[in-house]
């Protein structure tokens, strides 16, 4: 019996398929979730409007296609991983071409009834494009130059598009979760340490470069990294989100100020409450507590996504699962690194506790395909 033949025979077909999805991880995301429901409840003084209700319903829907996703045939998800991608790409010219403005930055496409936010689709379906590749190609062709070529393009070709809109947040995540699916594919380390030389070279060409000609970066991007570096230098202008979000973090102290208590968010010292710095929030209300609790959250979703890699003997979906848990910890690690004066501020949401439509539904799709892989593996 070959390997296909196996693995289509081993998979739960029907209705059964729903026994042997990975229930514990959806509660998880469930708890999750439920955590934004309560801050936003929080940020909005009382009220589940403007922000609570809309992101309940979206993770109501987005919990339904996650199911859907999780039901059909993982290697169906492998066949179309290239489309995805392309399909994506697309996308993103749109933006260039169509799309919507907000906060001085071009990044959605208005489909009337919610507003699509391509980049954040193309975080997930530039994972499977890559997992895909790395399932075809012959483990002897890894390292080869020709053949690690090929996914830096597919990698620094979006980056591109969205660096354009300008999002340098998602760009950075676009670069360092592609290069994650390549190292754990098995690409040579030497690559690696000889872009980390580039990366350094990099950074000192866009400082050389700030206020010339060629400047590589906005202003505004530039403002954000001389923040980073020193806060203090301009605690009312530049410095004023990263300075109000210490406080907050501060004040909570260890068990917080109490639900709906936090002096920063209510009184509206803090900006980005319900998105970026909605963190901030839970700390000051929940304290050291709190802030651990939701870690210990996501640090078990990450938990249960590489144990679903490991017992997985199909490459792609292991490569798949990996690649989604990467992403998904650069999401909330870079988002609470930046909260925390620890990383540069970038636009990074929380995942599924800062108020937004994108990034929930994306996320709780790429769960979907995570489901998939643990229903459909051979057994």
């Amino acid at each position: 019996m070959s390997y296909l033949e196996y693995s289509v025979k081993s998979v739960p077909s029907g209705p059964r398929k729903v026994l042997f999805l990975n229930w514990p991880l959806i509660l998880l995301l469930s708890a999750i979730a439920g955590v934004g429901f309560m801050m936003l409840y929080s940020v909005a003084g009382g009220s589940f409007s403007p922000w609570a209700e809309p992101q309940i319903k979206r993770f109501a829907l987005g919990l339904g296609l996650m199911l859907i996703v999780a039901m059909i045939p993982i290697w169906f998800w492998r066949s179309v991983s290239g489309g995805a991608y392309l399909g994506t790409i697309l996308l993103l010219v749109l933006v260039e071409v169509m799309g919507s403005v907000g906060m001085g930055a071009q990044r959605w496409i208005d489909l009337g009834f919610m507003r699509l936010q391509p980049s954040e689709l193309m975080k997930i379906t530039l994972v499977m494009a890559l997992a895909a590749y790395y399932d075809w190609l012959p483990p002897a062709k890894i390292s080869r130059p020709l053949w690690v070529a090929l996914p830096v393009l597919a990698i620094l070709l979006p980056t591109a598009l969205v660096l354009r809109q300008p999002d340098l947040g998602t760009s950075l995540l676009l670069i360092i979760g592609g290069a994650m699916v390549m190292f754990m594919a098995g690409v040579h380390w030497g690559y690696f340490a000889t872009v980390s030389a580039m990366g350094v070279g990099l950074v000192t060409a866009v400082f050389q470069s700030r206020g010339t000609g060629w400047q590589l970066l906005k202003d505004y991007q530039y403002r954000r990294i001389d923040t980073f570096l020193d806060p203090a230098s301009d605690p009312l202008g530049a410095g004023y989100h990263i300075t109000q979000s210490k406080i907050a973090l501060g004040s909570g102290g260890w068990t917080g100020r109490g639900f709906m208590q936090g002096t920063q968010s209510r009184l509206n010292f803090l900006p980005e409450k319900h998105t970026d710095f909605i963190f901030t929030t839970l700390a000051e209300e929940f304290g050291f507590l709190g802030g651990i609790s939701l870690l210990g959250l996501y640090a078990l979703i990450i938990v249960f996504c590489i144990t679903a890699a490991l017992v997985n003997r199909d490459r792609f979906s292991s490569l798949l699962i990996l690649g989604i848990a990467a992403t998904f910890f650069l999401f909330f690690a870079v988002n609470m690194s930046m909260v925390m004066g620890l990383a540069p501020v970038v636009g990074v949401p929380l995942p599924l506790v800062s108020y937004g439509g994108s990034a929930m539904l994306v996320l709780l799709v790429a769960f979907g395909l995570v489901q998939s892989a643990h229903v459909h593996r051979p057994r």
